[in-house]
């Protein structure tokens, strides 16, 4: 017989092996897929802080309205703050309200997307194409030209002035 606590009990465990499974890794896209730069765990957590590598290495998301970044408006590019690759120009930078950089496009041959089915939806996850670095995720409700707003963590990416 289906009790309000069997049903709430059901959903608590449900719940406890998806964050067990996300805090153990399993999501983590890094460990899925060959890139051309490659670290160990150790090599990756003396590159980056504590809070970046939650977020590139472990696919964690920073809170919003938090990153710097946010507020960066001068010219030049945003990289990967894993590998230092190019991945956005200024120019695609806008304010798209949700508290994290966004853009609506990435530069050529920067990033890789594929299916995030976290958190009982699907979405389509942006990570660094030459590291694996997660950034956040693509979503179709951005300004034109493409339609497409790229929603990134400000804590996986770096900006770099252009040059004078």
């Amino acid at each position: 017989m289906m009790t309000k606590r069997n049903l709430l009990a059901g959903a608590a465990g449900f719940f406890g092996i998806a964050a067990f499974d996300r805090m153990a890794g399993n999501r983590s896209v890094a460990f899925a897929e060959t890139f051309e730069i490659t670290k160990t765990e150790a090599e990756w957590r003396a590159l980056l802080s504590p809070e970046q590598f939650a977020v590139l290495r472990e696919e964690d998301t920073e809170r919003p309205f938090t990153s710097p970044l946010n507020d960066e408006k001068r010219k030049g590019a945003f990289h990967c703050a894993g590998c230092d690759l190019p991945a956005f120009a200024s120019e695609t930078k806008y304010n798209s309200g949700t508290g994290w950089p966004s853009f609506w496009a990435p530069l050529d041959n920067a990033v890789a997307t594929r299916e995030d089915n976290s958190f009982f939806a699907t979405r389509i996850e942006v990570h660094c194409r030459r590291c694996g670095g997660h950034f956040g995720h693509v979503f179709d409700d951005g300004p034109p030209p493409t339609g497409k707003r790229y929603c990134m963590n400000g804590l996986a990416l770096t900006f770099k002035v252009a040059a004078a």
